[in-house]
C-alpha cells in the first residue's frame, strides 16, 4: 500500500505526536508511525514539571492533558540511603500523569487535526532520493511505502531502526549503562510530593498519577542488577530492598496488574544529538537523568523547536541545511546547560560521600540544593513562532 504525505514521523511517543499534531495542524498531510501498540505502559516517571506546561500551552495541547485530571505536586523529597532526606518546593506546581494516558490523548489530538496514525507498524527502511524520502514499512504481513517530502525521527533512545540506520551510537559501548523499570502501585496514600530514594546501584522515584495509583520508575546500574531477577517485580524488590524507608513505605503496597515496563540499556546524554542525516526528537535528540524529572519537558520542547522549521521547510522558506542548523543550535542553546547539570548530578547522587553531606549542606544552605536542580530546568518556552520567509 502507498501513502503519499508531507511530512513521516517515525516514533509514537510524546514528542513524535506532538510534532504530528502540530504539523497536521498547519495542514501537512502527516503519518505519525510506531512499531508497537498504544494504549501502553511506558518506563517514566510520569512527572510533568511545572517547565512542560507552558510547552503544552504552546502546542496547544493543555486541555487534552488537563482533561485526564493530572494530580498536583507540590513538593519533592529526597530520601538518602541511611535515612536522611531533603524537603525541595516546586515553584508552580507540577503534574502527575501515566504516560498510558497521555499517550492516548496526544494520539487523539494529532488524528483530530488530520493526521495518520499507523501502530503495530515496523520501519524497515529510509531511503532518500531528489523529492525527498521513501520510508518502507511493515504491518503483519502487509507492506507500506510512504513517500514524504521530510522524515522525523523520534523513535526514542533504543530504537533499532536508529541502531541498525541512520544513528551509530559508537560511544555507547563506553558509557555507564542502566535499567528502567517501572509499575504502579495500589494502596500508597501520597501527599502532593514526588519522593525519590537513593541507595547503592541507582534511584527510585515515587509519583502520584490521576487514577489515585502511585508510579514507581527506578534508574539501576546494570552491571548491579541484570542478574537480580527475571522479571521487572522482582528487580524492583531488590532494589527497594537497598533502601530501608523505601522498604517499609511500600511494605503494604500491592502492585497493578500489567503495568510493569522495562527498559535496557539505558544511556545518559552528556551533549544533544539533535540531527544525524534525519532530525531526531524525544530521547532521540537528548536524555536527561531521570532524577531532574524534566524528561517528559524535554520531549516537549524538542517537538516545539522543530515544528516551525519543518514547517518553513515544507513551504519552500528555508532548505534541509538552514533547518539542520536552526534546529541544532536552537536545541544547543536550550538543552546543553540542563544535560550538563543532569549529567553532574547523576554523578554527584551515585556518590555515597555525597549523600552522607548533602542533606546536612542543604539545611544550612537551603539555597544550594535548589539551585542544582534549579540548573537542570528548562525556561519558559513563549508562543510558537512559525516562519513565513528566509
Amino acid at each position: 500500500m502507498k501513502h503519499d504525505v508531507d511530512v513521516v514521523v517515525l516514533g509514537g511517543g510524546i514528542s513524535g505526536s506532538c510534532i504530528a499534531k502540530v504539523l497536521a495542524e498547519k495542514q501537512w498531510e502527516t503519518a505519525l508511525i510506531d512499531r508497537r501498540n498504544f494504549p501502553r505502559h511506558k518506563v517514566c516517571g510520569e512527572f510533568l514539571s511545572p517547565e512542560a506546561q507552558s510547552t503544552l500551552h504552546a502546542l496547544g495541547l493543555t486541555e487534552s492533558v488537563v482533561s485526564l485530571h493530572p494530580t498536583r505536586i507540590e513538593w519533592a523529597k529526597l530520601i538518602f540511603e541511611q535515612g536522611r532526606e531533603i524537603e525541595l518546593l516546586i515553584p508552580g506546581a507540577a503534574w502527575g500523569i501515566s504516560r498510558y494516558m497521555m499517550d492516548e490523548a496526544l494520539h487523539t489530538a494529532a488524528m483530530q487535526t488530520g493526521a495518520q496514525l499507523h501502530l503495530t507498524t515496523t520501519v524497515t527502511g529510509i531511503e532518500q532520493h531528489g523529492k525527498g524520502y521513501t520510508v518502507r514499512a511493515r504491518q503483519g504481513t502487509d507492506t507500506k511505502l510512504f513517500h514524504a517530502r521530510a522524515v522525523i525521527t523520534a523513535w526514542g533512545a533504543n530504537s533499532r531502526m536508529a541502531k541498525t540506520g541512520h544513528r551509530p551510537d559508537a560511544a555507547a559501548s563506553c558509557q555507564q549503562a542502566y535499567i528502567g523499570i517501572k509499575t504502579h502501585y495500589a494502596g500508597l496514600k501520597m501527599e502532593p510530593v514526588i519522593e525519590m530514594y537513593f541507595f547503592q546501584g541507582g534511584y527510585l522515584g515515587l509519583c502520584p498519577v490521576e487514577d489515585g495509583s502511585v508510579n514507581a520508575a527506578a534508574l539501576l546500574n546494570r552491571s548491579e542488577f541484570v542478574k537480580k531477577g527475571n522479571s521487572v517485580l522482582s528487580i524492583l524488590e531488590a532494589a527497594i530492598q537497598r533502601n530501608r524507608r523505601l522498604a517499609e513505605r511500600l511494605a503494604t503496597a500491592v502492585p497493578v496488574h500489567d503495568t510493569q515496563a522495562a527498559i535496557a540499556p539505558v544511556y545518559l546524554q552528556r551533549k544533544p544529538s539533535p540531527w544525524d542525516g534525519l532530525p531526531r526528537i524525544g530521547d532521540a535528540a537528548a536524555m536527561i537523568a531521570p532524577l531532574c524529572g524534566d524528561g517528559m519537558s524535554m520531549a516537549l520542547r524538542s517537538a516545539a523547536l522543530c515544528a516551525p522549521l519543518a514547517d518553513a521547510f515544507l513551504r519552500g522558506s528555508i532548505s534541509l541545511l538552514e533547518w539542520e542548523q536552526r534546529y541544532t543550535q536552537a536545541i544547543r542553546q536550550e538543552f546543553a546547560n540542563p544535560l550538563r547539570w543532569g549529567s553532574l548530578l547523576q554523578w554527584l547522587m551515585n556518590k555515597p560521600t555525597v549523600q552522607q553531606l548533602l542533606p546536612s549542606a542543604a539545611r544550612f544552605a537551603p539555597l544550594l540544593a535548589n539551585g542544582l536542580f534549579r540548573a537542570t530546568r528548562l525556561k519558559p518556552l513563549e508562543p510558537l513562532e512559525f516562519y513565513t520567509e528566509c
